[in-house]
């Protein structure tokens, strides 16, 4: 069974990522969280695929892949998110891995700094009974989604990046009739009282 994981992330450039945090940490001290942050992810993610057989691959905006490559290493996997809103980036990230004979599909942010290799074992786990996993965030979004199959809908004219994507994604999964699996809800880090978040789980200077 093939099982592939995507990060979706954002190169750190100064003054255009995580903009809602640059009036606490100014332009500079946003994007090194975002590349700190990513950083992190990433290394969560290659232990869960070592560990669990899974292809990963970056999904990347703001940028191209050489400067993706010279940041994070030329041995790993990149691919534009491509045009449109975020639920067209996800939609098409997701149907690119089962054209390509994926059975099992999971995109995670950059921006859970609580996410560890087993909560994305026990996402994949949930993918062999359910056709979609969700990762419940506590701002009302989610920092993970997966599936087994594709299902364009579940992207199409979704509030994103309010406190009801959440609710709103699963109300679509039950007019499908899709089985769904909550995994534990997390926190992530978008706003400046998301802040303490990202200290309370990065590691001690």
């Amino acid at each position: 069974m093939k099982k592939k994981l995507i990060i979706f992330t954002r190169y750190p450039e100064v003054g255009r990522v995580k903009t809602r945090l640059i009036p606490a940490l100014g332009p500079q001290g946003a994007a090194d969280l975002q590349e700190r942050m990513t950083e992190d992810t990433l290394r969560t993610a290659e232990a869960a695929a070592a560990e669990n057989g899974l292809d990963l691959e970056i999904h990347h905006a703001g940028s191209n892949t050489e400067q993706m490559a010279a940041w994070l290493g030329p041995h790993r996997s990149y691919r534009g998110q491509g045009s449109g809103d975020l639920g067209d980036k996800l939609a098409r990230a997701f149907a690119d891995a089962f054209r390509e004979h994926y059975h099992q599909v999971m995109i995670i942010g950059a921006d859970c700094p609580a996410l560890t290799p087993r909560t994305l074992a026990d996402g994949f786990a949930g993918l062999r009974d359910h056709e979609l996993v969700l990762g419940p965030a506590a701002d009302g979004g989610y920092y993970l989604i997966g599936l087994s199959r594709p299902c364009p809908e579940l992207f199409a004219g979704q509030p994103w990046g309010s406190d009801t994507l959440l609710s709103a994604t699963i109300d679509v999964a039950r007019k499908l009739d899709l089985t769904f699996h909550l995994l534990e809800e997390l926190a992530d880090v978008d706003r400046p009282e998301d802040l303490k978040t990202f200290s309370n789980h990065s590691d001690p200077e």
